[in-house]
């Protein structure tokens, strides 16, 4: 039922949930530790080159499954069902790197790529349930809600592995190595619990769904696919926004998987930048329910338009740092963005697709994003491994940015909205 209450605060709890895997895993922890642990002796830029080419990896393989996956819960009913497997295989895959031992760094690949397919196709069939809790008045709150919610839930989870972290004494562990290790298994332990409150109370909207077989779906799954694309050259608006999203995105994703990276090579500290981290998720909290707020002053499209503006000056600034305080101001910069961006997009997007299709285009939704994802970070891999310089590296996402904005500049909702009526008219002929 749409604008329950409980299904919204049982829908958002999940980003409560698994913002935990981005923020100490994804952001901080794993970068950190698999070039000063799991690969300690490897140079610092070959670490990089591996650490990008694994987030791509794992990006190349949601955005290959997502549509067809999409479009098969679409058919079936099967988003919830979905959504569970890719969360629990996300949950167990981050507990595993409690297991690994120094040296280990092909093992820390595979769980971590394994990791991350769990929480970007979980997060494909999160996304589509969005239309099923919430009306078209309330989608940018409860998106906003949903990722503020992860920003302090995350913050707090990584709060606590900081802590355990700096003073493992205090938590009856031995070091700091093992600490980092431990913090592994709480997030899988807390992205398990946080996760309950969506698997038993928010319900699917089953009124389009045919109760097929799981195999005749996934023969209707495939017909989809093909159908979507026919769907978008009807589409147009709906098209030149996924494109849009698929750049200024990418610049989003690299800066969260590689900013920990880039630090390091700097020479910055590991608590400098796992303070950075801090101040992030801290200031991201009130300032993705506040961007909703200015996204409803000046139109959520023009707000995306100013978070894009600010992505490209933070990527300028962030090649001319040389000092610790610089990361932090930065790091304050990015808090006040990522949020806003990363909701309003899911937002607006939801105004300009089929509400019965929702999980097959967010198939696509999030298909573009992971490739994207898979561009920027072997990007600035390739770029630093070639130059010996990660500020080259971090200077091409500019473009992406640009192309973005551009791109976005020239989506029209009205224009949507009549694109999408005359689709689904003609659909129900």
């Amino acid at each position: 039922m749409q604008d329950s209450r409980k299904e919204i605060i049982s829908w958002s709890m999940y980003d409560w949930a698994n913002s935990a895997f981005a923020t100490t895993v994804m952001a901080a922890f794993f970068p950190i530790f698999f070039s000063a642990y799991w690969s300690a002796g490897q140079d610092a830029s070959v670490s990089t080159f591996f650490l990008g080419i694994a987030n791509s990896t794992a990006s190349l393989v949601v955005a290959l499954l997502a549509p067809f996956l999409g479009a098969i819960a679409d058919s079936g009913c099967y988003r919830k069902k979905f959504l569970v497997f890719f969360a629990f295989l996300g949950m167990l895959m981050t507990s595993c790197l409690w297991l690994l031992s120094a040296g280990q760094w092909g093992l820390a690949i595979l769980f971590y790529v394994a990791s991350c397919i769990g929480f970007s196709g979980g997060n494909t069939f999160y996304d589509s349930l969005l239309p099923c809790v919430a009306s078209d008045k309330k989608v940018d709150f409860v998106s906003a809600l949903g990722f503020s919610l992860g920003y302090i839930g995350g913050g707090l989870l990584f709060l606590i592995n900081v802590l355990m972290y700096l003073k493992p004494e205090l938590f009856g562990i031995p070091d700091s190595v093992e600490a980092v290790k431990i913090s592994f298994l709480t997030v899988g332990i807390w992205w398990f619990v946080f996760s309950l409150p969506i698997f038993l109370f928010v319900k699917e909207d089953e009124s389009a769904c045919k109760k097929t077989r799981i195999s005749e779906s996934c023969r209707q799954g495939l017909r989809n696919i093909i159908s979507t694309f026919r769907c978008l050259k009807y589409l147009k608006t709906t098209a030149l926004f996924l494109v849009a999203y698929w750049c200024y995105i990418d610049g989003v994703d690299t800066i969260v998987r590689m900013a920990t990276d880039y630090g390091s090579s700097l020479g910055f500290s590991s608590s400098s930048l796992i303070v950075a981290l801090l101040i992030t998720q801290f200031v991201a909290f009130p300032a993705a329910l506040l961007y909703n707020v200015f996204g409803k002053k000046i139109g959520t499209r023009n707000a995306i338009l100013v978070a894009i503006a600010a992505y490209g000056v933070i990527v300028i600034l962030g090649i001319f740092m040389t000092k610790e305080i610089h990361f932090y101001l930065l790091a304050c910069l990015i808090g006040l963005f990522q949020g806003g961006i990363q909701a309003l997009s899911r937002s607006y997007y939801t105004r300009l697709i089929p509400k019965n299709n929702s999980a097959q285009f967010f198939g696509f939704f999030n298909m573009l994003g992971k490739f994207a994802a898979i561009v920027g970070p072997f990007l600035v891999g390739f770029v630093t491994l070639v130059t010996r310089s990660n500020r080259l590296g971090l200077l091409s996402l500019i473009i992406l940015f640009a192309v973005g904005g551009v791109l976005l500049s020239k989506v029209d909702e009205s224009r949507a909205g009549k694109e999408v009526a005359e689709f689904e008219k003609s659909m129900n002929r």
